[in-house]
């Protein structure tokens, strides 16, 4: 039986395909400034108004379907454009598992955003109870342990179906035992994203 959970943070108006297509054209253009080791491109002047508003973000980069680069914030600070501009430069340059993105390999990369709500607590009591409060496919998990913090996207359940393995791939990620999340109760917030990405 799944728990319920109250207080979930809505997600925003989905933006227009317009917008997406805005959005991906900028990461795009800073993908190939940031291969090319050039300052980032302006952004357009007439950028839709949904894209000027405060907006955290996620770029995703794969070649050939193998991830290549991911970086983002679950922090809205600055304006969606500008974040998307930066976490697409930095998904090709300072994603530490990965070297440098190539200009040569540009062509053979594939962009996904994800647009992310903002993190809100998730409270439990008990250690079992937490894989009972996630929300599958839905839910993006923030892990945090004092000063240790990690997050998984709602795509990574692709890979990871089962809530018990989900919570100790990212305690892992977070850099602790797997079991974490079983021996004790843990900072936990949940987000969720509208994700989109280039036509293949």
């Amino acid at each position: 039986m799944r728990l319920e959970r109250n207080g979930a943070n809505p997600m925003p108006a989905q933006l227009t395909p317009d917008e997406r297509a805005a959005l991906l054209k900028i990461a795009r253009q800073s993908l190939i400034d940031a291969a090319n080791n050039r300052p980032p491109t302006p952004l357009p002047e007439d950028l839709p108004p949904a894209l000027l508003e405060v907006g955290a973000s996620f770029v995703t980069l794969t070649a050939r379907g193998q991830l290549r680069g991911c970086i983002g914030t679950l922090e809205a600070y600055q304006p969606l454009a500008r974040d998307v501009r930066q976490r697409a430069a930095q998904a090709a340059t300072q994603d530490y598992r990965f070297p440098k993105v190539r200009p040569s390999e540009v062509n053979n990369i594939h962009i996904e955003i994800s647009r992310l709500t903002k993190p809100e607590p998730l409270a439990y009591s008990e250690p079992a109870e937490l894989p009972k409060l996630l929300r599958p496919h839905v839910d993006g998990v923030v892990l945090s342990d004092g000063l240790r913090q990690a997050t998984f996207l709602p795509q990574v359940w692709e890979q990871l179906p089962d809530p018990a393995e989900f919570l100790s791939h990212l305690c892992q990620k977070m850099g602790a035992q797997p079991d974490l999340w079983r021996r004790r109760v843990l900072r936990v917030e949940v987000y969720q994203v509208e994700e989109f990405e280039e036509a293949r």
